[in-house]
């Protein structure tokens, strides 16, 4: 719809069509121009050379393998090379923005709402609808700028308590990422407000993938403002989800990774896993890149420090739900090394949904008290002890860590149930126990000894 209204030629439209009723082109186009500035803004600012990165050169932007040291450089190359890419993303922009009618604008701009305004009716329901019965987990993301992130936040958290929903909700100016579980009366609610919300009109049935779970899931519900609605540690104004790698629905997905595993000999291809270690340690695709990294906010520098890996290299990105390859993907193509950069929308999780006995094998991790379910019934990870196939997370038992661990039931029942050698005396010995008898915990010494940024070979 953008594109025709900027590209048609309002001159040549034909006499019948009165002044009054011909739709407001100029106005259309001024807001294309003022769009398409910021995009082009936003674009030469994510080929800016990070100043915490080790660099011998001078320049301060790099692009297409050249670097650049002054503004007007970087600017002409921008306009020249990448005209057709800026006005792509600005088309896609001003879609989303048009289908925003006048009433909603109004809404958006507004700096304050009554919150309760959106919140649904439940008359109709009775309390123990919303306690009791069959349950489920929801996921989903929605990438759009929000002007008050505050009051989306109040929303949100009066929305969750009057559904009786539990989980995590995670608001920002550049949108929203959430995980909740309730019944399927309070989830089906939650979804229909949302999408009843002027602000998150893009979202679809479609974008909240379902689990079999509850509100039991989650030991409380936690909702606020963040930076970053995907913790990656990188200013979203510097590298902007709109910057994204293309999106591959599942079965066109599935078809590329088939192609890659049948021909795997030609390397020209990674099927790169962005999720953290002992998420792919679980569950992974066939001949997937798995990082060895802790959190998702060292994908960056994960990148930074393996440059050559992906060197002229086609790659097919994926995560759990889709949303951290919407910056991993971003970040990636800003380093102007790859030959392509796909991701799979949606993720994992609508992957399974189509293919639960596709390339994708074992458990899918989740950030919640389940801490996996199951597509397929492979097991592809081991007994950290006896080395026994085994792919059940629990905590560790010493009161001061927080990281999971994979123990058999047989190992459990004699005792190995810490993560490492340090935790198990750690373990053993009750004096660590804190004397208010409070659980604190904290990183373990086996984490911090592991390598921050490996360097990973294919």
């Amino acid at each position: 719809m953008a594109s025709v209204l900027v590209d048609l030629d309002v001159e040549s439209l034909g006499p019948e069509v009165h002044k009054a009723d011909k739709p407001d082109f100029s106005a259309t186009r001024k807001l294309y121009s003022h769009v398409k500035r910021r995009t082009f803004a936003t674009f030469v600012t994510s080929k800016k050379v990070p100043p915490n990165c080790e660099n011998t050169s001078p320049a301060l932007w790099h692009c297409c393998g050249q670097s650049f040291k002054e503004s007007s450089l970087i600017h002409k190359h921008v306009a020249n090379i990448h005209a057709s890419e800026i006005h792509h993303l600005t088309i896609e922009t001003l879609d989303v923005m048009l289908h925003l009618d006048h009433s909603e604008e109004e809404f958006i701009n507004k700096e304050s709402t009554d919150v309760l305004s959106w919140i649904p009716d439940t008359s109709h329901v009775t309390e123990i609808d919303l306690i009791k019965g069959p349950g489920e987990v929801l996921l989903y993301y929605c990438y759009c700028q929000l002007n008050d992130p505050q009051m989306i936040c109040q929303w949100q958290r009066e929305l969750c308590l009057k559904l009786k929903l539990t989980g995590k909700v995670r608001v920002a100016a550049e949108g929203i990422n959430g995980t909740v579980g309730g019944t399927k009366t309070a989830t089906s609610l939650y979804i229909k407000a949302m999408l009843s919300h002027p602000t998150f009109k893009i979202l679809q049935v479609k974008d909240f993938k379902k689990s079999e779970g509850g509100a039991e899931c989650f030991s409380d519900l936690k909702v606020g403002v963040y930076k970053e609605i995907v913790p990656m540690g990188v200013d979203p104004d510097l590298i902007s989800y709109r910057l994204a790698g293309i999106h591959l629905e599942p079965e066109e997905f599935h078809k590329e990774v088939k192609a890659f595993v049948e021909n795997r000999s030609e390397q020209d291809t990674i099927l790169l896993d962005c999720r953290n270690f002992y998420e792919s340690k679980i569950g992974q695709f066939n001949q997937c890149l798995a990082p060895d990294i802790r959190k998702f906010s060292y994908f960056p520098d994960y990148v930074d420090k393996n440059l050559d890996l992906f060197r002229d290299k086609k790659v097919l990105m994926y995560c759990t739900g889709g949303i951290r390859c919407e910056r991993g993907s971003a970040y990636l193509k800003s380093k102007n090394i790859c030959k392509e950069v796909y991701q799979l929308k949606g993720g994992i999780h609508k992957y399974l949904e189509q293919f639960p006995d596709g390339f994708y094998r074992g458990k899918l991790f989740v950030f919640d008290e389940r801490y996996a379910i199951a597509f397929n019934k492979d097991i592809i990870s081991e007994c950290r002890y006896c080395c026994c196939p085994w792919d059940q997370y629990q905590l560790c038992s010493t009161d001061f860590c927080c990281q999971l661990v994979l123990s058999c039931t047989t190992c459990r029942e004699r005792g190995l149930t810490a993560c490492c050698p340090v935790c198990q005396a750690k373990e053993q010995n009750h004096s660590d126990v804190p004397s208010d008898g409070l659980s604190q915990r904290e990183e373990c010494e086996c984490t911090m000894s592991r390598p921050r940024i490996p360097k990973d070979t294919l």
